[in-house]
Parts: structure tokens; sequence; C-alpha cells
């Protein structure tokens, strides 16, 4: 599992209390040891079954180290899924766990502060002066490039369908039918890249990075982390906190930074852009895309 808090609350008081545990006791203890990431996803029963012991006897473990039952026991490893420290399959696991169990209003909970948690640390973490920086090298950039594959695909076409809304040469990449590297093939110091990506960090993201480096683009880096591939070296880094009790990360970060910045591009931006915008909507009025009003 790898969590510092789970390891010394849990799994150490499992081994500073090995001789004191019965035969029985201690075949659960082991079960746990060497599986802990089966205890956040898993019932009593389960993890009963599993170690060939008797239910109670999960729950007499629990209590021999200082909790008062197994729920108690389970919580510090349902907490690392929830703050991501398993894989995407457990969590999902742990996720079917709580529907069965009728405790969705703690999911409830749990998604709303995770979403306003991530926010809250994205940007305390990032300074007027970073985005402002990152918004005028892209006003005065030929094109600006923005990457997301899976679900940073949709983030990265949101904000490229907005800024086109007042301002042209922003494109989307991957394009249908093409790879990342092929998209910046001719990109250079002139343009922008912005990339996105968070752990597991996607390698076709990673390596379109690297090569606009080589060819002089200006890399703009949105991840999870100071030390993430695609943030080290770039010229603007703007780190996202993605915790989330789902089994892949949050995009509410993602999204915020994306519309902060872009509202800072418009801000530095010269004065035919509200024009820009302007002329845009009024067109889409004209043409009848938008359900106009009865009254």
């Amino acid at each position: 599992m790898n969590d510092t808090n789970v390891s010394k609350t849990v799994l150490d008081r499992l081994t500073d209390e090995w001789d004191a545990l019965t035969p029985e006791t201690q075949k659960a203890a082991r079960y746990v040891l060497e599986n802990p990431r089966d205890v956040g996803v898993s019932t009593v029963r389960e993890i009963a079954e599993a170690a060939k012991v008797k239910p109670n006897t999960v729950v007499r473990m629990a209590r021999q180290v200082g909790f008062e039952g197994y729920d108690d026991f389970r919580e510090p490893f349902r907490d690392a899924i929830r703050r991501g420290n398993v894989s995407f399959p457990d969590r999902a696991r742990w996720l079917q766990d709580i529907t069965r169990s009728g405790d969705l209003g703690g999911l409830y909970a749990d998604m709303v502060g995770a979403a306003i948690g991530n926010l809250e640390d994205t940007f305390a973490g990032i300074s007027e002066k970073e985005l402002r920086a990152a918004a005028e090298i892209i006003w005065a950039s030929r094109n600006v490039f923005t990457l997301g594959v899976g679900v940073n695909h949709s983030n990265a076409r949101n904000f490229t369908y907005l800024a086109s809304t007042g301002m042209k040469a922003f494109h989307a990449i991957p394009r249908p039918g093409s790879v990342p590297v092929d998209d910046l093939a001719w990109a250079d110091e002139r343009d922008v890249l912005i990339a996105i990506t968070s752990k597991p960090y996607r390698s076709e993201v990673v390596e379109a990075v690297r090569i606009a480096r080589e060819q002089g683009v200006r890399v703009i880096g949105i991840s999870d982390s100071p030390a993430s591939p695609i943030i080290m070296g770039s010229e603007h880094g703007f780190v996202v906190a993605v915790d989330t009790p789902q089994f892949f990360p949050s995009s509410v970060s993602v999204i915020a930074v994306l519309e902060t910045l872009l509202s800072f591009v418009i801000a530095v931006a010269s004065d035919e852009i509200v024009d820009r915008v302007a002329t845009f909507h009024k067109r889409r009025h004209e043409l009848g895309i938008y359900q106009e009003d009865p009254s």
C-alpha cells in the first residue's frame, strides 16, 4: 500500500503485537500484512474467508491492536484509497462496496470535500504572477497546442473551444487520426504547448513534451506533482490537486486552472479580443444556434 500513516497505525501495530496474538488471530494478521490492499475494499467476512479463519477472529485481531472493531480497523485503509494511494481497480471495488452497504451519503461527502479541497490546495500553490507570465507567452505565440489524452483530451478540447470564441490558432491535440508528435512536427520557438497529464503519466504526452522542448517550443505543464515529467523543465508548471474517492484522477482543478489561465489570456490580450468575442456570439444568434428567450 505504501502509505506511511496506514503502516504506522496498523501494520506496524500488528507486528508489534504479534507475539501476543493467538495462532488463529496470527493467521488473520498474516493475511493483512501480506495483502494490505485488500483490507480497504473487503468486508470482515471476505477477509476471514481469504485468511481461512472465522469472522470473529478478524474482529478479535482488530481489537487486539487497539481498534474497537473491524470497521475501525479498516478505516485507515479506506482513507488511503480516498487519497489515491492504491490502484484504480482497488478504488473501483471500494466504490462498489459503498453502494452495497448503502453508505452513499458518506461517498457524497467525500466527493464534495475532495473537490473543494483540490481547488483550495491547487490555487494556494499558484500565484497571479505565474498565471500572468504564462498568459503573456500564450498571447504572444503563433500557435497554441493544448495536449491531453484520455479524460484530459476533453479538458484540452474545452479550453481550445472557449479560446476559439475570440482567438485563432488554438489547436487541441492529438487531432482525430493523428498522434501528438505528428501534430507538433512543424512547431518551433514561436509556438506554445500546454500539456496535461497526471499519475499514471501518459507516455505519449511525456514524449510529446520532450520533443517539443527539443524543437524550442515553449511548454506549459499542468500535472499533479512538481516532480512530474511534464512539469520539470517546463517554462511554466502548474501543480494541480487531483485527489478523489473515485478510481480516476479528478479533473476539477485541471478545468479550474485552464479556465483561469484563459481568463488571464483574455485580460492581457489586445482590445480587439472583446470585439471578436462579441462578433462570434452575434453570429451564433443570427444563425439560430441559440434558443432565444420567448419574452
